[in-house]
């Protein structure tokens, strides 16, 4: 049956989840094996703790190139699973059998802390794609210089005073990797707090440009939902007006490009309300700001529609994605308070309503990043229980819970 998530159905979907976490129980042992039960799906582990001498991975980012290579980037937590500005590089990994091998981990972002007067510099939270024109590949994250990692930033601009936003850059398959390039000082307001980029993936939208989700905490500390975006494939960089300037706070954010040219945002919402924010942009000629009577934003750059709020999220982030056959695909932790269970949702009407999703791993889940293979398949890197696990499925058995 086709079981789709309104706003006025949040309570039904909070009861299903349930419903199906416990059939889910019933059925499966948590542990690799169990969680690789379903013969439509395979799997492998990418990182476990200890691996090249590092005590966590977390933080996942996936893409796939011209060449159909699989590029995975995730945070080498040396010392366990604290974030910034903990001693953390930004890691990478290659595969070019569509994720059925990968070759040796590789260091695309390294400030190397234990490097004399490095003052605890790290550098991690990724996000990544591939320029379709140019066939470049672009890492995002977060650089600490010192303290100035989430709550350690202030205002200014200087790697001293906050975090900066820093860019890398690859033009052979993701081979090699250019060093930083430091892009706060065209995309973040001194008064800010911090401003960086959503973890996870970015896009590239049809008329190419290029797009990272992001988020900035403005001069209050309060945490604002954004994107940033360049039309001479990387270059420089612009931002966007927050998608929700007041209440809730949301954070951690994944896009992706609607039929009609649009951006459809989904947003970690810290107001621990239990479901996920959502909000469409819609890209405009010049017209100077303007705020609408439904709520809605418009900026010289485009308008932001009002926010709403559906499916539920234990306040993680998430990953969305669209598939070249029409069809957007969502994974998140399927849980208003807990993250559990790593479920795969899918949209047939650009994310109006949602299906009751298929689950993809029982077990404690946390944060997810999907990408469409050069054969139409699904990959997804996610945190599981310590590991960073790669899965991969074609998407008519994601799609069999739409009921299309």
């Amino acid at each position: 049956m086709n079981r789709s998530y309104h706003a006025e159905d949040l309570a039904l979907s909070f009861r299903l989840a349930a419903l199906a976490l416990a059939v889910s129980a019933a059925r499966l042992v948590a542990g690799e094996a169990d969680a690789s039960a379903d013969p439509e799906v395979f799997r492998t582990v990418l990182r476990r703790p200890g691996d090249d001498g590092s005590k966590a991975y977390r933080i996942p980012g996936l893409a796939t190139t011209l060449q159909g290579t699989l590029l995975a980037v995730f945070d080498i937590r040396y010392d366990g699973p604290g974030d910034l500005p903990a001693d953390i590089d930004v890691g990478v990994m290659r595969s070019t059998d569509a994720g059925e091998s990968w070759g040796p981990m590789q260091r695309a972002l390294n400030f190397d802390k234990r490097a004399p007067n490095a003052c605890g510099n790290g550098v991690g939270d990724p996000a990544i794609f591939v320029d379709r024109e140019t066939g470049a590949a672009f890492i995002a994250a977060l650089w600490s210089h010192g303290d100035r990692g989430w709550h350690g930033s202030g205002p200014g601009m200087k790697p001293e005073e906050t975090g900066q936003l820093v860019l890398t850059r690859s033009t052979d398959d993701g081979n090699t990797w250019s060093p930083p390039i430091n892009i706060t000082a065209q995309v973040k307001d001194p008064a800010w707090r911090l401003c960086f980029q959503g973890p996870g993936a970015g896009i590239q939208t049809k008329d190419g440009t290029l797009v990272f989700a992001a988020q900035f905490r403005d001069a209050a500390g309060a945490p604002h939902s954004c994107f940033i975006y360049s039309r001479d494939h990387g270059d420089t960089w612009s931002i966007s007006p927050p998608a929700i300037p007041g209440e809730p706070p949301t954070s951690e954010a994944q896009l992706a490009e609607l039929a009609d040219g649009s951006l459809l945002m989904t947003m970690r919402n810290e107001s621990r309300a239990g479901v996920r924010a959502w909000a469409r942009w819609e890209w405009s000629q010049p017209s100077g700001d303007a705020t609408a009577d439904d709520g809605s934003r418009e900026t010289s750059a485009g308008r932001w529609s009002a926010p709403w709020f559906i499916v539920p999220d234990p306040t993680c982030m998430a990953s969305l994605v669209r598939h070249p056959a029409g069809r957007l695909l969502f994974s998140n932790p399927n849980s208003p308070n807990k993250r559990i269970a790593l479920t795969i949702r899918t949209s047939v009407d650009d994310g109006r309503t949602w299906s009751a999703g298929r689950l993809l791993d029982p077990r404690g889940c946390m944060y997810s990043c999907m990408t469409v293979l050069r054969d139409g398949r699904i990959g997804i890197l996610y945190e599981t229980e310590g590991t960073l696990t790669f899965a991969r499925f074609p998407i008519d058995w994601a799609a069999g819970s739409d009921g299309h």
